[in-house]
C-alpha cells in the first residue's frame, strides 16, 4: 500500500491530494479547446491531466445492429437510439494530440496520461512515453487488457466503478500480478447525473478499498458540483480525486452535464488544499453533517442506482469481429473484445481462442459459448 512517484511527485495516502481534471470530449473536437481546457486545468491547481485513448473503431463495432443503439429509459437524450460508433466518434479524442497536449501539460508543471480502451492504445501510449495508466470503470473486466498494462511495469489508477466483489479482486490481481509497479482503485459514481443522489455515493467504500485490497484508494466522481469530492477528502480520506472539466457547460457535448467549470474546479482544490493544511472546518460550508452521513452511505460494490446498473451496457464483451465459417478457428482476426456488454466476458478471451466454431456466425454478433463446437 506503499505511494508511488509520478515524476516528482508522490502519490499515496500519507501525501496531498492528488487532483485529476479529466477533459473526456469537451474539447469539441477543436484542438484549441483542448489546449484551453488544459491551461485551465494548471490555473485551477489540479496535478495531472488525463484524457482518453480510443477511437471508435477501437472501443467497438460499426453496426447498426439492435446490440449497438444506445437504449434505458434513464439515459440521456442525447444518447438514446444513437449508435456506439457514432457515440464514440463524436466523443473520442484524436490521437494525434495527445503528444502534444502531454507536452503543454508537462510545460505547466502537471503529469499527462490517458485512459486506455484497448492493447493499441497501450501501445501508442508507450511510444508517447506517459509514466502512469488509468483504466476505466467499464474496462475494469477488460482482462486481455490489464494484463497488457500491467506488463509495462508503470503505475496504474483503476476505477472499480459498478465491479462487483469478484469483478473488482479479479482486476486488481490481474494488475498486481502483471507487474504494476503501483496500484490505485478508485471508488467511481457513474450515474452521469447533473444533480447527483447523495445516497448513491457510498463513500465509505473508499475506505474499505483501502483496507480491503490493500491500495492506495481515491474517488472517480461522475456526477455534477463538488460537494462530493470535497468530501470524499476531508471525510473518506481519499488519496485521489479525478472530476471532468468543462470551460462553459453551456457548451454542451456528451459529457458536459456532469463537469465542473474551470471556477467550480479551483474552488474544489482550494477547500481540499485548505483541508490539507490543518482547516478541518472547511467542510461545514460545503454539507451539514446529515448530508455527510448520507454521501458516506455504506461500503457498497455493484451498481448503486438505476442509471448505473443501465450503464453496465456500456462495458466491453467479446464480439465475432468478422463471418466465421463453420469450423473456422476463433483468432484475434476474427473475435475481439469491444463494447457494448451483450457477449461473453472478456476474462474468457484467451480461452477462447484456437477454438472451433460450433457453426456459421455472422459478424457483429455477441460471442456465445453455443459458438464455440463442442469437440474442441
Amino acid at each position: 500500500m506503499r505511494g508511488f512517484k509520478i515524476g516528482s511527485r508522490m502519490i499515496g495516502s500519507s501525501q496531498s491530494t492528488f487532483i485529476i481534471a479529466e477533459l473526456s470530449g469537451n474539447h469539441h473536437q477543436k484542438f484549441e479547446e483542448a489546449e484551453a481546457l488544459v491551461r485551465a486545468a494548471a490555473e485551477a491547481g489540479a496535478d495531472a491531466v488525463k484524457s482518453q485513448t480510443y477511437t471508435a473503431d477501437t472501443i467497438t463495432l460499426k453496426s447498426d445492429k439492435k446490440w449497438f443503439r444506445v437504449g434505458g429509459k434513464d439515459q440521456p437524450g442525447s444518447w438514446r437510439g444513437r449508435t456506439l460508433y457514432d457515440l464514440y466518434t463524436e466523443a473520442h479524442t484524436p490521437w494525434e494530440w495527445l503528444p502534444r497536449l502531454k507536452v503543454l501539460a508537462e510545460s505547466l508543471g502537471m503529469v499527462f496520461f490517458t485512459s486506455v480502451f484497448d492493447e493499441t492504445a497501450v501501445d501508442f501510449n508507450e511510444r508517447m512515453g506517459v509514466e502512469l495508466y488509468k483504466i476505466a470503470a467499464y474496462e475494469a473486466v477488460h482482462i486481455p487488457l490489464l494484463e497488457k498494462v500491467a506488463a509495462t511495469g508503470k503505475p496504474v489508477i483503476i476505477s472499480l466503478g459498478f465491479g462487483d466483489l469478484e469483478e473488482a479482486s479479479l482486476a486488481l490481481k490481474t494488475l498486481r500480478q502483471g507487474g504494476a509497479a503501483g496500484i490505485t482503485a478508485l471508488h467511481c459514481l457513474t450515474s452521469y447525473a447533473d444533480n447527483p443522489a447523495y445516497q448513491d455515493s457510498n463513500l465509505a467504500t473508499i475506505a474499505d478499498i483501502n483496507q480491503r485490497f490493500k491500495v492506495i484508494s481515491g474517488l472517480s466522481d461522475n456526477t455534477g458540483g463538488i460537494v462530493i469530492p470535497i468530501v470524499a477528502v476531508t471525510v473518506a480520506g481519499a488519496a485521489v480525486i479525478e472530476k471532468h472539466l468543462i470551460l462553459d457547460r453551456k457548451l454542451e457535448g456528451p459529457d458536459a452535464r456532469f463537469s465542473i467549470e474551470p471556477a467550480e474546479f479551483k474552488e474544489m482544490t482550494r477547500v481540499i488544499r485548505q483541508f490539507e493544511a490543518g482547516d478541518t472546518s472547511v467542510i461545514d460550508k460545503y454539507a451539514s453533517q446529515s448530508e455527510i452521513k448520507t454521501i458516506l452511505g455504506q461500503v457498497h460494490y455493484g451498481p448503486a442506482s438505476l442509471r448505473e446498473a443501465e450503464n453496465v451496457f456500456f462495458r466491453p464483451s467479446i464480439w465475432v469481429k468478422k463471418d466465421i465459417a463453420k469450423c473456422e478457428i476463433f483468432t484475434i482476426k476474427n473475435i475481439r473484445v469491444a463494447r457494448p456488454n451483450t457477449g461473453l466476458e472478456p476474462k474468457y478471451f484467451r480461452k477462447i481462442l484456437g477454438k472451433k466454431a460450433e457453426r456459421d456466425i455472422s459478424a457483429a454478433s455477441p460471442f456465445s459459448w453455443n459458438f464455440v463446437k463442442k469437440d474442441n
